[in-house]
């Protein structure tokens, strides 16, 4: 497979083959640009996919230049947005920064990779500077991407400040001079505004190559972190295992395909397979790539022994009666399971309890105010398909 070949693998758009494949002839290395704003502490799957992209890159001998967007991130990416991004202070975008590069490093090789802020030139530029890149975009041509239209028509809010986010991406292209910028496809647009800044700028335009958007553990949604429907690159094997076993089978093919980079021919040998086999060695790999294979393997037993034999976890947290009890005979379910602080709000456990989802010592419970006696030696508590704890007497 020729380089060219291997590049397009998983591409949704590429503009233009031709400029890609005379570059590539041409046998220097390809200056290649991602960007990822830091608007929360993780990275997802839906990541993963553009970092497999960038990994190509690299292996093929071209130097990834990583734009962490700190100073994108006070503008906020409006794509696939309907309404605009909440703004974070700049010290709440350096911490999430600060976790990004060790997380991007489990992916890409670090010792073949730029790491930038794009702070590093905003902070600088001064206010005739930003008038003069504005000048470079009319309204009509912004309101060509069809999630600014969408809003436009419905009369939703679109902030000029959100105008200026294709440009100031592309500026980023400028000072870079890049060869090449990947991105989701819902970049397409703001990749397409940095090949305009670098041709007015008299620089050859950038290659566009875009890939596919991961969908999200819900099915429908892509994988974001603003949808809470995302699987993190920092999850425990044990979350990242168990959510990866809760999505479609459907889904499952994607996530091969994008995740994994299988060849079309395996997935079809494994369609072939049982959908739970399937998703074990799916959850097995990911799992592995970004934890270890000891712990997959590890996290395989688990989910084998609780949902094939229909067994607690030989592993599980385990509390002190009197620390969830506060000394009492008695407890309500409700407060035991709060107390624990495995659970993100006394709502989402008065949810789990009300569907049926919570299990004491294999018993369905359904009353939230329902009350649990201290036990001689010790209960098990299930909330949900992957929750368990221990209650010591």
């Amino acid at each position: 497979m020729t380089a060219l070949e291997t590049l397009k693998g998983n591409t949704e758009a590429l503009i233009t083959e031709e400029e890609l494949a005379q570059r590539l002839a041409n046998g220097r290395p390809l200056r290649v640009k991602l960007g990822v704003d830091p608007t929360r502490p993780d990275l997802t799957l839906g990541h993963l996919v553009v970092f497999n992209k960038l990994r190509q890159f690299q292996d093929l001998g071209h130097e990834a230049i990583l734009i962490i967007g700190d100073f994108t991130t006070l503008i906020g990416d409006p794509s696939g947005r309907s309404s605009t991004r909440p703004e974070l202070s700049r010290s709440e975008i350096q911490a999430n920064a600060d976790t990004y590069m060790q997380q991007a490093c489990k992916i890409l090789d670090e010792s073949r990779m730029q790491i930038r802020f794009n702070s590093e030139w905003f902070d600088n530029l001064t206010f005739e500077d930003a008038l003069k890149l504005a000048r470079q975009m009319t309204v009509a041509r912004m309101l060509e991407r069809d999630d600014f239209s969408k809003r436009h028509r419905e009369h939703t809010p679109i902030s000029i400040i959100e105008f200026l986010y294709p440009l100031v991406q592309g500026y980023d292209s400028l000072v870079l001079e890049a060869d090449v910028e990947i991105g989701g496809n819902d970049q397409f647009f703001n990749i397409l505004v940095g090949r305009t800044v670098l041709r007015n700028a008299g620089l050859p335009e950038q290659v566009a190559l875009t890939v596919p958007l991961l969908v999200g553990l819900d099915g429908v949604k892509k994988m974001s972190k603003s949808e809470d429907n995302y699987i993190a690159f920092n999850d425990s094997p044990k979350e990242m295992f168990g959510k990866i076993m809760s999505i479609s089978d459907e889904a499952m093919w994607d996530y091969h395909r994008l995740l994994l980079e299988t060849a079309p021919s395996r997935i079809e040998e494994l369609k072939a397979l049982h959908p739970m086999e399937v998703k074990k060695q799916l959850a097995c790999a990911l799992t592995t790539r970004l934890h270890s294979a000891t712990e997959a393997e590890c996290e395989l037993a688990q989910f084998e022994q609780v949902f094939t034999r229909r067994q607690a976890p030989e592993e599980m947290p385990s509390y002190a009666w009197n620390t969830l009890a506060g000394g009492e005979p008695c407890a309500r379910l409700l407060d035991l399971l709060d107390r624990s602080g495995l659970f993100s709000s006394r709502k989402e456990i008065r949810r789990l309890i009300e569907q049926g989802a919570v299990r004491l010592e294999n018993e369905r419970m359904s009353d939230p105010h329902g009350s649990v006696s201290k036990p001689e030696s010790s209960l098990v508590l299930q909330a949900g398909k992957r929750k368990f704890l221990r209650i010591e007497g």
